[in-house]
């Protein structure tokens, strides 16, 4: 029996080419390989463990998770390094970090506060592993993170008198590059943190304290721009699927794995074409600034000129373009590549693998809604 067409599934569903996936996830481990640094996929774009093992077989050294949750399902399933890029609060996730790091061959947490330090140690001073943590750096992005220079080597020096806990490092997310408004702006915002970071790196060594990892990442900065000499490890997440706002950035739609197969419902007027596939399929994210900023709320693959202009909870719609020719005709299914992947993948309970326009292998997105 053959495989089953696209055209076959019901919608509307979440769809990834393997082509594509797979070309996206060569280049960025390429990429590490030639840096000489190593590659620690962030996971929250897919939340599938099925693909972290499809990352870690092309040569990742592990995975990063945004979230406790995540970390636990991707330890069910086999996956045992794991770096959690956030900070842990609260006695309940303090004691579920503690099991966690008692069957997972090695575990990392992000910290940037003493408050992070002494209730980790707390909780960890009585084990047999110390738990690794890496410094929370902010070079840019005004979320969280210490600041770069002498505040990281206040808190590394914490980390380092603190019973159960080991340094491993410092990492940040350069998330200002999705504000940038050029190409050059993107590589400036790159150079900018990873010198930073190398500086700090520097300062901590002179200071007579180890940094084993200057881990750095996210994807537009990868994507267009290089790696410098003393980063040890990137971290980027949404090059695995890429999306509407990351085509902004590589100026092309043709590298877009991830899409939502939807079908047209309704033709209530020439122009109006409307789908099944509203925010509760095709996430309602919309990017406003910037170089990866949004237009309308997802793009037609096949036509990724017309944009979704008007969503609510079960539909979309877009108009036909004047004078374009085209028609479309209710029972129509047709795929629609999202703004934003990593909050779309979490709309879903399976992803569907496509090769040239056939099923080829369907995975469960096993740590959805895993947000805890």
């Amino acid at each position: 029996m053959g495989k089953l067409p696209v055209s076959d599934l019901d919608t509307p569903c979440l769809l990834v080419d393997l082509d594509r996936m797979e070309r996206n996830l060569r280049f960025m481990q390429e990429k590490a390989n030639l840096a000489g640094v190593k590659l620690r996929p962030h996971a929250k774009t897919h939340r599938t463990p099925a693909i972290a093992r499809i990352q870690i077989e092309m040569g990742a050294t592990g995975i990063t998770v945004a979230k406790l949750g995540e970390a636990e399902v991707m330890a069910s399933e086999g996956i045992d390094d794991i770096f959690i890029a956030n900070e842990i609060v609260g006695p309940i996730k303090l004691e579920r970090l503690r099991a966690l790091a008692r069957r997972v061959r090695r575990l990392a947490v992000g910290v940037d506060h003493p408050f992070h330090i002494q209730t980790l140690s707390r909780v960890m001073a009585g084990e047999s592993r110390a738990l690794d943590v890496l410094i929370d750096v902010e070079t840019g992005d005004p979320r969280t993170g210490v600041h770069p220079g002498s505040p990281t080597l206040d808190l590394a020096r914490q980390v380092e008198e603190a019973p159960g806990l080991r340094l491993r490092g410092i990492y940040t997310h350069d998330g200002q590059s999705y504000d940038a408004a050029t190409l050059d702006e993107v590589r400036q915002i790159n150079r900018q943190s990873q010198t930073l970071m190398l500086e700090t790196a520097e300062l901590l060594r002179s200071s007579g304290i180890p940094v084993e990892e200057v881990s750095v990442g996210s994807t537009p900065s990868l994507l267009v721009d290089g790696i410098l000499p003393g980063i040890t490890e990137i971290r980027p997440g949404t090059y695995v699927f890429l999306d509407g706002d990351q085509a902004q950035v590589l100026g092309t739609y043709a590298f877009c794995a991830q899409t939502v197969l939807a079908t047209v419902i309704s033709r209530p007027t020439p122009e109006r074409v409307v789908l099944d596939a509203g925010t509760k399929a095709l996430t309602y994210y919309v990017q406003e600034t910037g170089i990866t900023r949004s237009a309308g709320h997802g793009r037609l693959k096949d036509h990724p000129e017309i944009v979704l202009n008007r969503m609510s909870d079960e539909h979309a719609s877009f108009d036909i373009p004047a004078g374009s020719g085209l028609d479309f005709s209710i029972g129509q299914k047709m795929e629609i590549i999202p703004n934003h992947a990593c909050p779309t993948t979490n709309l879903y309970d399976f992803i569907h693998g496509i090769r040239q326009g056939h099923l080829e292998n369907t995975w469960p997105v096993l740590a959805r809604g895993k947000s805890q």
